[in-house]
């Protein structure tokens, strides 16, 4: 089976058109509300929010960055996203809030409502002393740091130019501003991973920001070697060599200290976290193998594990993942550990085409028929649902139930834009 099997081209114009559409409905314009109750746009130029209709009035660092891989992001906006990102970059020093949490110096902002005020935590539309606490963490998520990163090396991608890294933005250029936002998320140094304790919890990843974990954390320690590696070609474009061996180094440990730390009961999958929250997790998992940061012997134990699951139909819905094997779940009321969410529902249960991309991605070479199943599932919910279709038709859905009853964030860009940005230049490859 090729890649044009896989990835057969009507889908993949089916899928780039579908894409480019749901990022279009999630421009906000100057002047333009988000929400009824929210701010105006008020700085001066078009604003991405996570997806369209009512979903999220605010400018979210991760799910921007998401939409960058897809093409339909100008350079100017990526430069403009940048810029305002950095300006909510704390400065340099410590803010302790009336909610008990802390803004360390230089921590990067969850999201930015549309009036340009930056908010740290998830769960809350408010810039102020209220924020965070928990159950949302009591210092800032650690995966915005790196998806600020993210930004800046997408940029440079895009236009081949390092000018913008010299730039200063409020008083700071943007190359220091990305060094000093990737220390900030608190680390273990003997083994180079994201770590966190109950006392000063920080989330990990904000597509689990709902679910309780402590301890080493795999998703934002796979962010971190990513972002490392993008900090070091972006020292090296800038002709800063020591600085880019130096970023490597950094991170050179991770890959052992991932296959060791995360190994679970040897049945193939990763662990989310070694203290609270010590579940199969199937999206770190396919992230890791898409990375390429396990060995053989470990890699091919993390694809006996998918197919696995897949075979027993626990990890998959219309294309969708869920986070946790449905037969691994902690019990018979959460997928988690602790988490405030109900089971089977949103973080805790539902299916999301987000990482879709990733598992058909790994799954090519070794298992290409359950990638094209996977890759058909996911375009067929997509056109059933397709939002252009009227009010009644909401999809790209940021996740969903099995039931049908559950549908949670209509227009979530999300959904289209990582597994497009992933499948894109692979179907472009092969010529799709």
């Amino acid at each position: 089976m090729t890649a044009n099997d896989i990835l057969d081209p009507v889908s993949m114009r089916f899928f780039a058109d579908f894409t480019e559409a749901s990022l279009e409905a999630a421009r906000v314009r100057p002047g333009e509300l988000g929400r009824p109750e929210a701010p105006a746009n008020t700085v001066g130029f078009p604003l991405i929010r996570p997806g369209g209709r009512d979903c999220y009035p605010a400018v979210w660092t991760q799910d921007f960055a998401v939409t960058l891989a897809t093409g339909f992001v100008t350079a100017q906006e990526m430069k403009n996203h940048l810029h305002l990102i950095a300006l909510g970059q704390n400065g340099g020093f410590e803010r302790r809030l009336a909610s008990g949490a802390v803004i360390p110096p230089y921590a990067i902002p969850d999201h930015v409502l549309f009036d340009g005020k930056p908010v740290y935590f998830p769960g809350t539309y408010s810039s102020g002393e209220d924020q965070g606490g928990e159950p949302w963490g009591l210092l800032p998520p650690a995966n915005n740091h790196y998806d600020f990163i993210l930004i800046a090396w997408h940029l440079w991608r895009a236009t081949g130019d390092t000018a913008f890294l010299g730039e200063e933005v409020g008083g700071v250029s943007v190359i220091d501003r990305l060094r000093l936002a990737f220390g900030v998320p608190r680390i273990d140094p003997d083994s180079g991973l994201v770590y966190t304790e109950a006392s000063s919890r920080a989330v990990g990843f904000i597509f689990c920001d709902s679910i309780y974990m402590t301890g080493h954390l795999l998703f934002a320690s796979l962010l971190r070697w990513r972002s490392a590696h993008q900090l070091a070609e972006l020292e090296s474009a800038l002709g800063n060599e020591d600085e880019a061996r130096r970023w490597r180094d950094s991170v050179a440990g991770v890959p052992a200290a991932i296959a060791s730390h995360f190994e679970g009961d040897a049945d193939g999958w990763l662990l989310a976290a070694t203290e609270v929250g010590r579940q199969a997790d199937v999206w770190g998992t396919i992230y890791a193998l898409y990375l390429g940061v396990l060995d053989g012997k470990r890699a091919a134990a993390a694809h006996a594990a998918i197919l696995q699951a897949l075979e027993r139909g626990t990890i998959c819905h219309e294309g969708g993942v869920r986070h946790v094997p449905s037969d691994r779940d902690a019990s018979a009321n959460s997928a988690w550990e602790r988490t405030h969410t109900p089971h089977n529902q949103y973080q805790n249960g539902a299916y999301w085409h987000s990482p879709s991309g990733w598992l058909i991605a790994v799954l090519m070479e070794s298992e290409p028929a359950w990638a094209r199943r996977i890759f058909r599932e996911m375009i067929t919910h997509f056109q059933r649902e397709d939002f252009r279709k009227g009010e009644d038709f909401n999809a790209p859905w940021e996740c969903f139930g099995k039931d049908g009853m559950f549908r949670k964030a209509p227009l979530f860009i999300g959904s289209v834009a990582i597994p497009y940005g992933v499948l894109a230049p692979l179907a472009r490859a092969h010529g799709s």
